[in-house]
């Protein structure tokens, strides 16, 4: 396929870099970035045109918005829009009816599996939109990913993502009190991580990304907790849920405490650190 990905960053790059490896006929374009190997358009709307699909991974709706209002009309009729952001549900939904308007395939699939996964091809995909857009998306998602499901339509993708994220900002802030609070209690995390990690409180945050250096398989918190998911995109995740939660009533109390904790985080150092380091934020921590 003809190829044009718009959004390059730590994310973006790899994707296209193994898009390109399976044969594909890709350019790119970033109004920053110029990862090498990848060739360059000059604008969004030169990349898009005669793609077969356009690929975006942008940092947020708004963004997301702008750029398409570029490349929908830039691009021909059938070909697929295809969004890999994580963005606000309204903002995808508005893009959706954008390329639905112009004769164009959408779907927004936003992913799971942070740098590591992009790299390695191992992301799952959360789609949203036609069955005929996630057939056509689903080669791509295929190579750039180990597992893609339909969620539903135009949105839906978005709003398993934001879903899922809320659930992972509420386990890993649980999971590091669990461990700040058998640090004060003398146990140790070794012991703990062996007991969570085969009974009622195993987690993904536990077993997969344990907060805790040297216990469990290799995370970030064996690497200074430089970021494989930064706390501040943990925090962005968290604004969205909330902003959906309020747009539909929705009860999310600990998603809410969870999305506080992490802005507290993120203003008191956080930023620019894995989201997991909020074990040695709360470590440091008393009860008041």
């Amino acid at each position: 396929m003809k190829i044009g990905f718009i959004g390059l960053g730590n994310m973006g790059a790899p994707m296209a870099v193994n898009l390109q490896a399976a044969g594909h006929d890709l350019t790119g374009f970033d109004v920053g970035a110029a990862p090498d190997g990848i060739p360059m358009g000059a604008s969004a709307a030169e990349v898009a045109a005669g793609a077969d699909v356009v690929i975006t991974m942008l940092p947020n709706g708004a963004i997301l918005r702008n750029v398409a209002a570029e490349v929908v009309p830039a691009m021909t009729a059938g070909a697929l829009l295809l969004d890999c952001s994580t963005v606000d549900v309204d903002a995808a939904r508005a893009v959706a009816q954008m390329a639905q308007d112009a004769g164009l395939l959408s779907a927004d699939a936003p992913v799971s599996g942070g740098t590591v996964g992009a790299e390695n091809g191992t992301l799952t995909f959360m789609a949203g939109g036609s069955p005929a857009a996630f057939a056509a998306a689903a080669p791509l998602l295929d190579i750039m990913g180990q597992k893609a499901v339909h969620c539903g339509d135009a949105g839906a993708g978005q709003a398993a993502k934001l879903c899922n994220n809320m659930i992972l900002g509420i386990t890993m802030i649980g999971t590091c009190e669990a461990f700040a609070l058998a640090d004060k209690l003398g146990l140790d995390r070794a012991a703990l991580y062996d007991v969570v990690s085969t009974s009622s409180g195993q987690s993904w945050s536990t077993t997969t990304y344990c907060p805790a250096p040297g216990v469990g398989p290799k995370s970030p918190s064996d690497n200074g907790y430089a970021p494989g998911f930064a706390a501040e995109l943990m925090l962005k995740d968290l604004d969205l849920s909330q902003q959906a939660a309020v747009s539909v009533d929705a009860a999310t109390t600990l998603g809410a405490q969870a999305a506080e904790m992490y802005r507290a985080f993120v203003e008191e150092g956080g930023m620019g650190q894995d989201f997991s380091a909020m074990l040695p934020h709360l470590a440091a921590k008393g009860r008041s």
